[in-house]
C-alpha cells in the first residue's frame, strides 16, 4: 500500500481537528489547520471540502469561523478515510475487497502474487480498520504530555507552547500499537514504563 500525499494529508487535518476539539477549540481555520501541518492552504481546503462532502468535517461561515469534525471522532475509522482519499487499501487492484479490479494475470484464483497481495491488504486493514480517529488523538495527546511537548493549537487554548524535539529515523518504540498499549496499562505501570 501507497499512502498518497492527499491522503497523508486528510489524515492529520482530520487528526489536528481532533486535538483541537479536546483542547477545547470548537473551529479550527483552515490557515492554522495548513500552518500546524505545514502544507499549503489551498491543498488542505480541497481536501477538506472532500471531507465535508463526505459528512467528516463541518464548516463554520463567518470572523470566527473554520472547520470542525462533523462526526464523532469514535464513529471514523482510519480504514475509512484512507479509502475516501485513495480508494482501496490493497496494492493492487486484483486484491481489493471494495475497488476490485481484474488484472491481467491468465489465471487469477491460482496467482501467488494476487494471494500475497490480499494478505497484505487484510493486514493493513486489519489495523486501519481496528482504530479510530478518537485512539490516534488520545495516543497522540497522551505522547506530547508524556515529552513535555505542547500540542497543535495550544497557544490558541490559552495553553504554553513548547517546541518539538528534532527526529531522525523512525523508532519502533514510537508507534501508535506501543502508545495504545501504554494507555491499557495501570496508572502505576504506565508511571514504570516511562522511566528511562
Amino acid at each position: 500500500m501507497h499512502l498518497s500525499k492527499k491522503a497523508e494529508y486528510a489524515l492529520r487535518a482530520t487528526i489536528h481537528l481532533g486535538i483541537a476539539a479536546e483542547m477545547g477549540l470548537p473551529v479550527v481555520s483552515g490557515v492554522e489547520l495548513a500552518d500546524a501541518n505545514r502544507l499549503p492552504l489551498k491543498f488542505i481546503e480541497r481536501i477538506l471540502q472532500e471531507l465535508r462532502e463526505a459528512g467528516i468535517v463541518e464548516t463554520k461561515r463567518g470572523k470566527l469561523g473554520g472547520y470542525a469534525l462533523a462526526t464523532p471522532p469514535e464513529k471514523i475509522r482510519i480504514g475509512d478515510l484512507v479509502r475516501l482519499m485513495d480508494g482501496r487499501l490493497a496494492p493492487i487492484a486484483c486484491a481489493s475487497e471494495f475497488a476490485y479490479q481484474r488484472c491481467t494475470c491468465p489465471d487469477e484464483d491460482h496467482c501467488g502474487l494476487r494471494m500475497l497481495m490480499i494478505d497484505v491488504r487484510n493486514a493493513i486493514a486489519g489495523i486501519l480498520d481496528r482504530y479510530t480517529l478518537a485512539q490516534v488523538v488520545e495516543v497522540t495527546l497522551r505522547k506530547m504530555r508524556r515529552d513535555g511537548i505542547a500540542p497543535p493549537f495550544s497557544s490558541l487554548a490559552g495553553n504554553k507552547t513548547g517546541a518539538s524535539p528534532v527526529r531522525g529515523k523512525a523508532d519502533p518504540a514510537d508507534g501508535f500499537l506501543m502508545g495504545l498499549s501504554e494507555l491499557a496499562l495501570p496508572p502505576k505501570q504506565q508511571q514504570e514504563s516511562e522511566k528511562p
